[in-house]
């Protein structure tokens, strides 16, 4: 009678179907919430569907994300990282970030994919340190954050259009798109002094 490896071709093979199937059902919880369309809230939403995902399905998770070879990255594991590369892609095209939009990407996924480890080997879900660690993480993208030392006239720039982006209700859809033209033209001004 043939063990259930031969039907993977090995070990690994099985492993990496296990994989595939973990990011399946990650990316069904993923594509079935409707974006909010602003970037940055839609990083937000996703950081906490990512940790919901590895509580709730610590085994799949840990294969998914904790097993480490280095030069090895499961080929299921683009299709989320393509997801959030788009996020900070729409992001930088309305200019809200202050770091590259790939970069941008790696630092919310680290930082994610770590507390979220964090959480699954503590065997308990802390949402304060998920939801501090995201807004730093954001914070750093953006150039928001209250702890970024020596602010840049950009600096500033960047945090009044992130405030204006995630809260449109204050002045209105119209004058917080003028208000954002406004702000990215002096953000251009700014990078060819």
């Amino acid at each position: 009678m043939p063990t259930l490896y031969h039907f993977f071709g090995n070990k690994e093979g099985l492993l990496d179907a296990v994989i595939e199937r973990g990011f399946d059902l990650y990316m069904a919880r993923k594509t079935a919430a409707e974006p909010s369309g602003d970037p940055i809230q839609d990083i937000r939403d996703g950081w906490d569907a990512h940790v919901a995902f590895g509580i709730e399905n610590p085994g799949f998770y840990t294969l998914m994300y904790g097993k480490i070879r280095p030069g090895y990255s499961p080929a299921a594991q683009e299709r989320p990282s393509a997801a959030l590369r788009a996020l900070t892609g729409a992001a930088a095209d309305q200019n809200r970030l202050v770091v590259d939009p790939d970069q941008a990407a790696a630092h919310i996924l680290v930082t994610n994919i770590g507390v979220t480890l964090r959480q699954i080997v503590l065997a308990k879900a802390d949402p304060k340190l998920s939801t501090a660690v995201r807004e730093g993480a954001i914070a750093a993208i953006t150039g928001t954050g209250s702890g970024t030392p020596a602010y840049s006239r950009r600096t500033e720039i960047h945090r009044v259009l992130e405030h204006a982006a995630a809260n449109p209700e204050v002045l209105g859809t119209a004058e917080t798109q003028l208000l954002q033209q406004w702000l990215t033209e002096l953000a251009r001004e700014n990078d060819d002094t």
